[in-house]
């Protein structure tokens, strides 16, 4: 099976791979708060609309610039619940290791272990879906 293109824009492309159960968005650059809601409303309305199951998330921050912290919070009181509500079992953030994106990260952590949800961080992306495979259940 081949991968869908979700979204297709300079700041964010999303596709979502049936194999894996997955959706992948990697980001590009410093975006705008409509455009990070934006990422996530299309992704959570594809997956409500085409009835297909997304468990697996993945993250790739390596060329995002500094998130807004409105963004965080709107991710995590609108986007995380919907999502688990909609059937999300893990996620995965592949990233480089900058100080300022691993504050961000570690608050997003927080925010999925209150949902009991398993959030891990890479630097490649293939070490991710190789995480998601290994645990991938159904």
């Amino acid at each position: 099976m081949g991968k869908t293109i979700i979204l297709d824009e300079e700041y964010a492309k999303v596709s979502y791979m049936p194999e894996y159960k997955l959706v992948q968005i990697i980001w590009n650059g410093t975006i705008t708060i409509e455009q990070y809601q934006r990422v996530f409303t299309i992704t959570l309305d594809f997956q409500e609309k085409e009835l297909v199951p997304i468990h697996n998330f993945m993250s790739d921050v390596r060329n995002q610039g500094v998130v807004n912290p409105e963004n965080r919070k709107w991710f995590e009181t609108y986007a995380l619940p919907r999502a688990v509500k909609q059937g999300l079992k893990r996620a995965a953030v592949v990233f480089d290791g900058n100080i300022f994106k691993k504050y961000y990260l570690n608050l997003i952590l927080q925010s999925t272990s209150r949902f009991g949800m398993p959030l891990r961080f890479f630097s490649e992306p293939n070490e991710a879906i190789a995480w998601f495979l290994s645990v991938e259940e159904d």
